[in-house]
């Protein structure tokens, strides 16, 4: 039998398409393999928002060309952010690649595997669903981005805003829970910005009010959003449906508006903070996780202060901070020096994540003895893991729940990143009938 291997890195769209195409390939009649060294075919699933992640990419791509010298039958694809409208370079450099696929452009690839096993994926591949799907997975709902920040690739390489019906999209989710998920993520660049490019046009509010009447599905999360498409439409879908996790996920990037305004964000200091208190005041509890860029283009001390506040101020959750690199065709790096020293970027860095150990340390301190409802979705160190409707990462002692099961949890100790907790004995009790 055939084998194939999927590299993946980047975002959860990139995982997202990963899933998809090994379940077009295993229809084919390929079986998935951890080895790239010995695979039939080796798909690298690419992202290029930052440059260590391209240079991974580059660097696999350098030892599969001695893989391909010895075995030419052998298929190497590359899909992914790293392959743009025109990616003729690319083939200069990297001749041993058999086919360059754009994101979410599955046919090339399985086209160009089906000739090299004489296999018609027309006759044999349907529904790019996964078959045997985690109990939590995700579900892409608009692909590309209309945004153009100043730092971002990705409208270039996933080009502009495209919606999936809302039918299509339902479909899709009712076929999983049949399948035994439990809980989505409905997946965009920029996801509040879902439907407005459909006939008639509609709002993620929709779909969320859509996706919450099928059967079997317990929860319902969706990723990321963009403070100036979140509306009140939007943050009330999240109050009112039960099956909606009370988590919400908003970039702010930058605390000072001079950085905004360089990154071409679109909205202000004060903008935020306002949609923050609006989604705090509709649904209180809700956990709050966010993006920040440290030493972006003329990034002052006293600028980088202001995210620094911006912290302290709305004493998030989670905190995904990144080093700024310049990527070539952005429009920052075509007319914003980078300025801040790698130096900088990395002490800027230290400071974030020093100040929000510190944040998580406290918020989650706070949880000890609470109780919640954990979706069993893993194994790690030992334990089966969870996590809350807020999107905390729960070890659970004691009980061995099933995978795909939601106990209730008491919690009996706090880290900075994870809560650790037992079954409650009434649900111990529930188990034990089973």
């Amino acid at each position: 039998m055939p084998t194939f291997h999927i590299w993946t890195v980047g975002c959860q769209m990139n995982k997202s398409d990963s899933e998809r195409l090994a379940s077009g390939l295993g229809q084919m009649g390929l079986a998935a393999s951890d080895d790239p060294g010995s695979a039939d075919v080796v798909i690298l699933n690419t992202c290029v928002v930052r440059q260590a992640a391209e240079d991974s990419a580059t660097g696999i791509l350098g030892k599969l060309k001695r893989v391909k010298q010895e075995h030419p039958e052998r298929v190497v694809a590359v899909m992914g952010c790293m392959v743009g409208p025109k990616h003729d370079d690319l083939r200069r450099r990297f001749p041993h690649v058999d086919v360059w696929a754009r994101p979410q452009q599955f046919e090339p690839i399985l086209a160009r595997v089906g000739g090299s096993i004489g296999v018609d994926p027309d006759g044999c591949v349907g529904s790019l669903v996964p078959e045997t799907p985690h109990v939590s997975t995700y579900v892409p709902i608009i692909h590309g981005c209309d945004k153009f920040c100043s730092f971002c690739i990705i409208p270039y390489r996933r080009g502009r805003e495209v919606s999936r019906s809302i039918q299509e999209v339902v479909e899709e989710t009712t076929l999983l829970a049949a399948r035994g998920v439990k809980e989505v993520t409905l997946l965009g660049q920029n996801v509040d910005s879902y439907g407005h490019d459909l006939d008639p046009p509609c709002d993620l509010a929709d779909l969320l009010y859509a996706v919450q009447e099928v059967e079997g599905l317990e929860r319902i999360r969706f990723l990321t959003s963009h403070p100036s498409d979140m509306s009140t439409r939007i943050i009330r879908a999240v109050a009112d449906l039960p099956k909606v996790c009370e988590n919400i996920n908003l970039p702010f990037q930058a605390g000072a508006d001079a950085v905004l305004e360089r990154m071409r964000r679109g909205y202000t200091h004060a903008g935020y903070l306002e949609k923050i208190a609006q989604v705090q005041d509709l649904i209180p509890g809700a956990s709050l996780t966010t993006d920040l860029i440290v030493g972006f283009a003329g990034e002052t001390e006293a600028q980088f202060q202001r995210s620094l506040d911006m912290l302290e101020e709305v004493r998030f959750d989670k905190v995904h901070s990144a080093m700024y690199s310049v990527r070539p065709g952005t429009i920052a790096s075509r007319r914003l020096p980078d300025t801040v020293s790698w130096e900088d970027k990395k002490r800027r860095r230290r400071a974030v994540e020093e100040i929000q150990e510190r944040i998580q340390t406290e918020i989650n301190k706070g949880l000890f003895g609470a109780e919640f409802e954990v979706l069993v979705d893993g194994h790690k160190r030992g334990f089966p893991t969870g996590r809350t409707r807020t999107d905390k990462l729960v070890y659970i002692e004691g009980i061995q729940p099933e995978l795909g099961e939601t106990v209730r949890v008491g919690i009996t100790a706090t880290t900075p990143w994870s809560l650790r907790g037992k079954v409650l004995q009434t649900q111990v009790a529930e188990v034990l009938i089973r």
